[in-house]
């Protein structure tokens, strides 16, 4: 058999991978097959581009996600895929290199896209804080990604679109057993999923002014984020709504940079945004060359205009 697998612990995750193995199948003139954790997720995965859905074995309650390592590792033997894509989340990037290995195949490691060459699969990822791009070809079989969330956009479901469901019988197996789960306590709002995000910099003097952001935030409907500095170094901000390479990456309508200086680290997070604003003093500080607008100014004096207009326009 042939074809490309798809795995991902999150529904969402699964679909946006869907979204991806979708446009290789076509290209590639085979299959796509989508490993689903939860039984309720198969019509909906079928909708979203799958010629067929696995669905896997229901994990007990003291193990972790990895177990399901033994059950994905027999499904790709058996199907002897062209291509197996796995969701690079914490855990998704784990279960792809133990799966690697299971198969003695190579595996591209936080993949943010991919072309064909003929039937080869040229991945890139970055090196050097988002510095620079490698473009890594696997020359085994199968072809192996662990893609960074939000690398594509999520498929969207067909009506009328059918499908297989398989339901596995291999048990999850781990020698890891869950003593305790408890829920992370959130401080904020998951800023990946806002349609405008106000990203706050150095520039901003101190941790007072923060509230210029989030006025202008709330003008626009959107959500304060922040770059690295400001999170670990300054803790204005909690560490789950920074922007960049090493923490959130995010695809809202509208960024504004309010006194970011943008280097590259910070704009491997944002660059997928449909529209980047930046407002900095420095006309040569670097979020110029990734923005579509920027307004070169003191943002003391250019956020509270910017907040006028926007509320003169809404109520226009």
């Amino acid at each position: 058999m042939a074809g490309i697998l798809v795995f991902s612990e999150t529904r969402d995750g699964t679909r946006e991978l869907l979204s991806a193995g979708r446009d290789l199948a076509g290209k590639l003139g085979t299959t796509l097959t989508a490993f689903a954790t939860e039984e309720g997720f198969a019509q909906d995965y079928i909708a979203c581009g799958a010629d067929e859905v696995l669905v896997l074995p229901a994990l007990a309650a003291d193990q972790p996600i990895e177990a399901y390592v033994p059950v994905l590792l027999e499904s790709a033997k058996a199907r002897d895929p062209d291509v197996f894509l796995i969701g690079a989340t914490a855990r998704g990037k784990e279960i792809a290199a133990k799966l690697a290995v299971g198969l003695n195949a190579g595996l591209c490691s936080g993949c943010s896209g991919f072309a064909l060459d003929g039937a080869k699969l040229k991945m890139e990822r970055m090196l050097y804080g988002g510095a620079a791009v490698q473009t890594v070809v696997c020359t085994t079989r199968p072809q192996m990604a662990s893609v960074l969330p939000r690398s594509f956009d999520p498929a969207q479901p067909e009506e009328g679109r059918q499908g297989k469901i398989t339901k596995l019988s291999t048990s999850p197996r781990s020698a890891v057993r869950v003593v305790s789960r408890a829920p992370k306590q959130r401080e904020s709002v998951d800023i990946t999923e806002a349609k405008v995000v106000v990203c706050v910099g150095r520039g901003v003097e101190k941790v007072e002014d923060i509230s210029l952001a989030r006025d202008l935030a709330q003008a626009a409907g959107g959500e304060v984020g922040c770059s690295r500095p400001i999170a670990e170094e300054m803790r204005w901000l909690p560490e789950d709504v920074y922007l960049g390479i090493s923490g959130k990456k995010v695809k809202p309508d509208l960024y504004i940079g309010v006194g970011v200086s943008g280097q590259i680290q910070h704009v491997t997070g944002i660059r997928d945004s449909k529209v980047i604003f930046a407002i900095n003093k420095d006309e040569n500080a670097p979020i110029f060359e990734a923005a579509d607008y920027g307004i070169v100014g003191d943002l003391y004096q250019v956020v509270p205009k910017l907040i006028e207009e926007i509320k003169a326009a809404l109520k226009g």
